[in-house]
């Protein structure tokens, strides 16, 4: 079998379903929506907390009540989806293999891509924790899959290893279930997940953080019997004398995304060493023309809302794309300099305002400026923090005379 779309769009989570339904909206006819799981929604499905639409609907939803309401924005559109399929294959020039259980394998020839696929988790062997192999070892994800959609506790006396959001979101709704949550242990010096995470989730609940501390070694045959946890240094280096031995069940490990980006490399699209996402311009467009990025799939985003806000312009873009396949035309570099870790998107391509995605590179907890050179351009700020991503917006009319690259730097003031 073999398919024609003016647009594809691979994942339907939030970055997904807003691309699909601004795509169709932007005049692209065929609009169709590959998704491998057996419903629509991605990952908002298990995250029954609330936090999701503040900033684009301006309305506390949960994830599931975020997912309907696009689902039902999207299913007043002609906007065709298919469930159980899995892409496995993505060609330079738009052509898509997919596989599900009706069709078999079949392939879709499309005008413009969309990849929406969001991030997996990192395990246990991606941070290489020593000791033995037992039961009990879980992502902070799995685990919430486990409780929120199949209804199974995980254990009942639980380590949190990492601060991320998704960990620390386990740990309230763990205590929650009965569990006894004997703390959150964080390698690095300052926490990984949102303030409101901190405060709502331990704090609230009383729930020790740990930072500057790691596991070190997992004991236990056939369930995991509890962990050695150790002190780091500067360099987050185990300081020896420190061990402490704590008696769990169950370890939840909440220590990193890892953007999805199997197909993208499959499409011959460049990959950026900082984000592990692929290269993009303002348009989320990648340096291979007519296929888009957007969402968790480009770079780890925080809020939901900045998701939804790429989907919406690679939606957009890929059916400008899909109507008139534009030329190639100039783009300058957007570098990270001083204090910044992270930035997004990395190319200007001078079609749209440009929307900066920043992570400083240490914690600043005193007013600084966000300088955007040669624009002679400055963002006044009163804290940074790594796990909190700053967004700017630079108009595109400041930006038509520019023929370096575009540089940002964090500064105390």
């Amino acid at each position: 079998m073999r398919m024609e779309a003016d647009v594809t769009v691979i994942g339907s989570g939030p970055a997904g379903l807003v691309a699909a339904l601004h795509a169709y909206e932007s005049g692209a006819k065929h609009v169709l929506l590959l998704e491998r799981e057996e419903e629509l929604g991605g990952i908002l499905k298990q995250c029954i907390h609330n936090g999701f639409g503040l900033e684009q609907f301006k309305i506390d939803y949960t994830g599931p009540e975020y997912a309907e309401r696009l689902i039902e924005e999207m299913e007043r559109t002609d906007v065709r989806y298919l469930l159980n399929t899995m892409v496995i294959a993505l060609s330079p020039d738009r052509i898509i293999t997919a596989v599900n259980p009706d069709s078999g394998v079949f392939k879709v020839k499309s005008r413009s891509v969309v990849l929406a696929m969001g991030c997996r988790e990192r395990p246990r062997g991606g941070i290489n924790i020593p000791g033995t192999r037992p039961a009990g070892v879980y992502t902070a994800g799995v685990a919430q899959r486990f409780v929120n959609i199949d209804g199974y506790l995980p254990g009942k006396e639980v380590v949190v290893l990492g601060s991320g959001d998704i960990g620390l979101i386990m740990a309230r709704r763990l205590t929650l279930e009965g569990a006894q949550v004997k703390g959150v242990y964080e390698i690095m010096n300052y926490p990984g997940g949102l303030k409101r995470n901190i405060v709502q989730c331990l704090n609230d609940f009383s729930i020790p953080l740990y930072l500057s501390h790691t596991v070190t070694e997992i004991r236990g045959n056939e369930r995991v019997e509890g962990v050695v946890v150790s002190r780091v240094d500067e360099k987050m280096q185990p300081i020896a004398g420190s061990e402490q031995f704590i008696a769990c069940d169950t370890l939840l490990l909440s220590v990193g995304l890892i953007p999805e980006n199997e197909l993208s490399k499959g499409a011959g699209i460049k990959l950026s060493p900082t984000t592990n996402g692929p290269i993009t311009t303002e348009t989320m467009e990648t340096a291979v023309p007519g296929i888009f990025s957007c969402g968790n799939v480009s770079t780890v985003f925080d809020l939901v809302d900045y998701v939804a806000e790429t989907g919406m312009t690679a939606g957009r873009n890929a059916a400008r794309f899909a109507k008139a396949s534009k030329k190639e035309g100039k783009s300058i570099e957007v570098i990270a300099g001083e204090n910044v870790r992270m930035l997004f998107p990395q190319r200007y391509s001078f079609e749209d305002d440009l929307i900066l995605f920043i992570r400083c590179a240490k914690p600043i907890e005193r007013p600084l400026r966000i300088d955007i050179s040669p624009l002679d351009m400055h963002f006044k700020r009163l804290y940074a923090r790594p796990n909190e991503m700053i967004r700017v917006k630079v108009l595109k009319d400041r930006l038509k005379d520019i023929t370096e690259p575009i540089e940002v730097n964090i500064t105390e003031r």
